[in-house]
């Protein structure tokens, strides 16, 4: 095997289809690493930060936003990627495309099992692996999305999750009391428009009133959004004092 379980490295696994996803989990714990699965880029933005991979093994044609719309929200200011990823697509003519791109990787489904784990050895050798600490301190934070609009939260949570923070969302209130009182978040963002009995003015004000939440970063944000924009802007809010 080509770990052992004290130096075991993880692995994220980008990819919507189930067989590939129990195959290649298979193979790669056979192999001695550990692994995650996500079936969509949204969901692997949301479990990026959390699991901190030494390794993203990603499929190009998902739903959603699809290989290439996670790709561009992990990439640094220096054209790098936060973790090495290795492109695994049925799409080989996407290998021109990949050419100038600061990809760890690049296999055409279907890939022969020793192929891929040569390649897979290949970048961890060349990228080690993150210290525990450096891990710890990739995490920005728990933060809370407070929207009845499932689809703003789910893109709020996804820029907070690139963000560095590690996200939940409740729909009103109430909800989101019951998930602080527990959870104990380092940053809220609320709509402005929560109905009553629990508004957006109230959720702050009792938010603040938990214990050892006095000093919470809560973010309002109003009605008549306009997307994208405005979830860079309230994320960005969340990410003042930081």
């Amino acid at each position: 095997m080509a770990n052992s379980e004290k130096t075991k490295k993880r692995i994220l696994l980008v990819d919507d289809d189930p067989s590939l996803q129990a195959t290649l989990t298979d193979f790669l714990q056979f192999e001695g690493y550990d692994t995650l699965c996500c079936s969509s880029g949204e969901e692997a933005i949301l479990s990026m930060r959390p699991w901190n991979p030494d390794l993203v093994i990603l499929d190009m044609g998902m739903p959603g936003m699809g290989g290439t719309g996670f790709l561009d929200r992990i990439v640094k200011e220096d054209g790098s990627t936060l973790y090495p990823v290795l492109v695994l697509t049925a799409r080989a003519s996407m290998a021109s495309y990949f050419a100038d791109k600061q990809i760890a990787g690049f296999i055409a489904k279907p890939a022969d099992p020793n192929d891929l784990l040569q390649e897979i050895g290949r970048i961890l050798f060349e990228n080690p692996a993150t210290p525990e600490d450096v891990r710890a301190r990739a995490i920005v934070g728990n933060a809370l999305v407070v929207d009845p609009d499932d689809t703003f939260s789910s893109l709020l949570a996804i820029e907070l999750a690139r963000f560095g923070f590690s996200p939940d969302r409740a729909s009103s209130g109430e909800e989101a009391l019951h998930i602080a009182s527990e959870q104990k978040p380092d940053a809220v963002a609320v709509a402005g428009g929560l109905a009553a009995p629990v508004t957006a003015d109230a959720l702050a004000a009792s938010l603040r009133s938990l214990p050892g939440m006095e000093g919470l970063r809560i973010a309002i944000y109003g009605e008549g959004r306009a997307l994208p924009a405005d979830v860079q802007q309230v994320a960005a809010a969340l990410m003042e004092g930081r």
